[in-house]
């Protein structure tokens, strides 16, 4: 009796669930699109930054223990056009990347001399390209 309970949920879930190819090819746009704002921070390019914010997207951070925002529009202009001076001392990575449907969000990590920022970009398919629509982030001192 117990296993004619199990084996409905089991093609129920199996009803819902993407073919791994979709799944795959979805995960791997999201990185794409996460790559670019990896690449932003690389370079010092705002252009990488551009084509993935979408321009209605924010930023958001605790600071002094009081949220602080910014627009998507104001942190690509701080770009500064060039690599940072520590460039060849900086990783980044992307630890872990969620896809429900549009919606996707990845967690990356940056580890630059003294600090390690930790980014949580909320990213929605709009118009068939993968979007960052919200970034929080922390960031704690080596």
């Amino acid at each position: 009796m117990r296993h004619s309970v199990i084996v409905p949920l089991l093609a129920f879930a199996a009803a819902f669930t993407a073919p791994a190819h979709a799944q795959n090819s979805e995960d791997a746009a999201v990185r794409a699109a996460v790559g670019h704002y990896l690449q932003g921070h690389a370079t010092g390019d705002g252009a990488h930054f551009s084509m993935v914010f979408h321009p209605d997207s924010k930023l958001f951070w605790i600071q002094n223990a009081e949220l602080r925002q910014r627009t998507s529009a104001d942190y690509i202009a701080a770009a500064p056009g060039q690599p940072a001076a520590d460039e060849a001392q900086r990783t980044r990575r992307i630890e872990h990347v969620d896809i429900t449907g549009d919606a996707a969000v990845a967690k990356v990590v940056l580890d630059h001399p003294g600090v390690i920022l930790t980014d949580y970009l909320s990213l929605l398919k709009i118009n068939s390209e993968w979007k960052v629509v919200n970034k929080i982030f922390t960031r704690a001192q080596k």
